[in-house]
């Protein structure tokens, strides 16, 4: 069993409009739009990444907002829903601020022992805010919402599956254990993680399939500290069966991706070197940053690309 991974480090997802997913992750969720790039593999559609005040390993939302893209289908072989960690006795607050927002149905529920506020996001995107007591990890303290009341980073994700046995045995594999069964779902954590530290499977034998569009998660990372802990991760991998790709640098973390039993694309990322080597910590997220790859192209983007306020 490997002990280099953490918890998650990002969760990457598509959008269908630019200005309205900011919108939603600053203005209304208060979380800080860390960096405004491009997509490495299409340059034309901005890549948005939204968390605490440094973009910490374990709180950063991250998005493709295609124009145009088709709506997303819920179903299995997919990640179903991301759940981030808010103050105990803040779900009061955040069920006023959701409804005042426009944000739709917002339900009640508890998973676990928790108590959650599940919510669907612009493109009608699985969300849930969960009550976590003590939580370490400072909320961005510098938006719309207080600290007190605003998000610590992610709880975690849930993965639906139509089968959940060999996904679970990867979980194992990559350091979590099973910490519990609640009718459908299978809760898996690392003890000792970065907070960002659940993943929940929830196994629908006869659910349609995923649909990958607008709202669905195109892949979720786990982190590791550094590149030589990613390197221990990747010859396990491979040891293992999987068919990982070679480490990719992504400017802000080194990456590796590998398809899952269940269908869901993992990534392995690494925490350095962050979202300040190329931007003071002050003005995160304001610039447009580009790859060194598309640098040529930044006259054309700075054009084409739609403009982003706030």
């Amino acid at each position: 069993m490997l002990d280099q991974i953490k918890g998650l480090h990002h969760v990457t997802s598509m959008a269908s409009d630019a200005q309205e997913n900011n919108d939603f992750f600053t203005r209304v969720l208060g979380l800080r739009r860390v960096k405004k790039t491009v997509n490495f593999d299409a340059p034309d559609v901005y890549h948005l990444y939204y968390g605490d005040r440094v973009g910490t390993p374990g709180s950063v939302m991250t998005y493709f907002p295609f124009p145009h893209i088709a709506q997303g289908r819920r179903g299995t072989g997919a990640v179903s829903e991301t759940a981030f960690a808010v103050p105990q006795g803040s779900l009061d607050y955040w069920r006023e601020r959701l409804a005042e927002a426009g944000a739709g149905e917002v339900q009640d529920d508890t998973r676990f022992g928790e108590k959650r506020l599940r919510f669907a996001g612009p493109d009608g995107d699985g969300f849930a805010l969960v009550e976590v007591a003590d939580d370490p990890r400072a909320a961005f303290a510098d938006g719309p919402v207080p600290a007190d009341r605003g998000i610590h980073g992610f709880r975690g994700v849930t993965m639906r599956l139509r089968d959940g046995a060999a996904t679970a045995e990867l979980l194992k594999f990559m350091g979590y254990r099973e910490l519990g069964r609640e009718g459908a779902l299978i809760r898996l954590g690392i003890e000792g993680g970065n907070g960002a530290d659940i993943v929940d499977l929830e196994v629908l034998p006869d659910a349609d399939r995923a649909r990958e569009g607008a709202g669905s998660v195109h892949h979720v990372a786990f982190a590791v500290e550094n590149r030589e802990a990613q390197a221990e991760v990747r010859r396990a991998l491979l040891q293992a069966g999987a068919h990982v790709t070679p480490v990719i640098d992504r400017d802000y973390f080194w990456a590796i991706y590998f398809r899952t039993p269940g269908g869901v694309l993992f990534e392995i990322a690494t925490n350095e070197p962050g979202f300040d080597r190329d931007e003071d910590i002050a003005h995160l997220g304001e610039a447009l940053k580009l790859p060194d790859q598309h640098a040529h192209l930044r006259a054309r983007l700075e054009k084409t690309l739609a403009p982003i306020t706030g």
